[in-house]
């Protein structure tokens, strides 16, 4: 195959070296000529550009940086998008806002995700839009959040060829490996749901071993989840679903800290740039590791490669639905178990959804499309709405509140609501 020209839209993150750390790993299997980072930050591309120079050290991979969308788009054969819309000052205000009105603050869940995805789809849609124009053969592989929304956005306004991807899957794979003693290659998950809203039955060798992962310590001991709810589920949830089952909880927790993680984060953020900017670091520093992203490049890579090399192997991703999951839209985006090649992601027919948490995924999925129409269209009274529909939101008049203090706090990225 032809060397891959990769462009990353937001490439100066803080995770931009965890990703080219898988690139550098897998580049025998998947050679790339050139690496192009835009970012709006020249500053960042500076500090993380230099980063990502040293760590490819003799790789015959051309690094570009430019500010400029389109240059980095044209010609590209991928185009990863891993961008925060207002930074984590943003993000900050995401937490924030949700607990004035007694509701947990959380960056995809919740109040705070639905900002988030109104800063956020319109951006990524024109993004879309520039691939189909500047880079029409080129998959745009999204790890922007909330991950499956932005997905499905693109799903429904373009015709750019889209696939979505997060973490979690992954995360749970080798977590479960690792509560068995077993080697994450004999993990099989079953694996169903939205981002950031799923659940999992896990086999080892063939065989069903879900309730004793439940058993050892899935989350009842470390507290996140109780275990006497894991024992009702009878399925592994991801970290996410705490929010749903825990949230007076989860509420207390982070009024009775002192800082929100985001404002946490910028702690860190400062200091991973500080120790990007030493002329003598050539590594990902494992202070990375606290901002999260675990396996992020694992999973980047390796659904590319497939692509790119049609390996039709079986990948976990944010996908358009089709006829996998019959209780939710054909058009709606999904995560779950996909056959990965040239044609892109085809999800394996899962069939319906257990009861217990079908109308939860139902529910979450009607506040997704009532989100994206909003950011679309601009419209308040669907704002309104999408906000009133999430479960953890209690009513109309606490729904009009939010609206009220999101709107204000992000009055610089909603053009569409002027």
């Amino acid at each position: 195959m032809q060397p891959l020209k990769i462009a990353v839209i937001g490439g100066g993150s803080t995770y931009t070296p965890e990703l080219i750390e898988g690139f550098i790993r897998y580049y025998d299997e998947l050679p790339i000529e050139r690496i192009t980072l835009m970012d709006i930050s020249e500053d960042r591309l500076q500090i993380v550009g230099d980063l990502v120079k040293r760590m490819l050290g003799d790789l015959p991979v051309a690094l570009i940086r430019t500010t400029n969308r389109i240059e980095a788009i044209t010609n590209a054969d991928f185009v990863i998008t891993q961008m925060r819309i207002g930074g984590l000052g943003a993000r900050a205000q995401d937490e924030q806002i949700p607990l004035k009105h007694g509701i947990l603050g959380q960056e995809t869940t919740g109040p705070g995700g639905f900002a988030k995805a109104l800063r956020t789809v319109p951006v990524m849609l024109d993004i879309a839009r520039d691939i189909a124009l500047y880079a029409p053969n080129a998959w745009l592989i999204n790890f922007t959040n909330p991950a499956g929304l932005v997905v499905e956005a693109i799903v429904r306004h373009t015709q750019t060829k889209v696939i979505g991807l997060c973490n979690v899957p992954i995360n749970m794979q080798i977590k479960a490996a690792n509560i068995l003693k077993v080697d994450p290659k004999q993990v099989e998950l079953k694996y169903f749901g939205l981002n950031h809203l799923s659940w999992a039955r896990v086999f080892v060798d063939g065989q069903d071993v879900t309730r004793d992962v439940l058993q050892m310590e899935w989350g009842g001991r470390s507290g996140q989840m109780d275990a006497d709810f894991l024992n009702a589920l009878g399925m592994l949830p991801n970290y996410y679903i705490r929010y749903f089952a825990h949230p007076d909880r989860v509420l207390r927790e982070q009024l009775e800290k002192e800082e929100t993680r985001a404002e946490y984060l910028q702690g860190v953020e400062a200091e991973l740039l500080k120790l990007y900017a030493d002329p003598n670091l050539a590594e990902k520093p494992k202070l990375l590791e606290t901002r999260g992203g675990a396996y992020y490049s694992t999973v980047a890579v390796q659904l590319i490669r497939a692509v790119a090399q049609d390996r039709r192997e079986v990948h976990i991703v944010n996908t358009r639905n089709g006829s996998s999951i019959p209780d939710l839209p054909e058009d709606a985006v999904i995560e779950v178990p996909a056959v990965i090649g040239s044609s892109g992601a085809h999800p394996i027919v899962l069939g319906k959804l257990p009861t217990a948490i079908r109308g939860l995924t139902a529910t979450i999925k009607a506040y997704e499309e009532l989100t994206i129409e909003a950011a679309v269209t601009g419209d308040e009274n669907t704002a309104k709405m999408a906000l009133l529909t999430h479960p953890l939101v209690p009513s109309w008049d606490v729904a009009v509140a939010l609206w009220d203090d999101i709107k204000a706090a992000n009055r610089e990225y909603l053009p569409q609501f002027a």
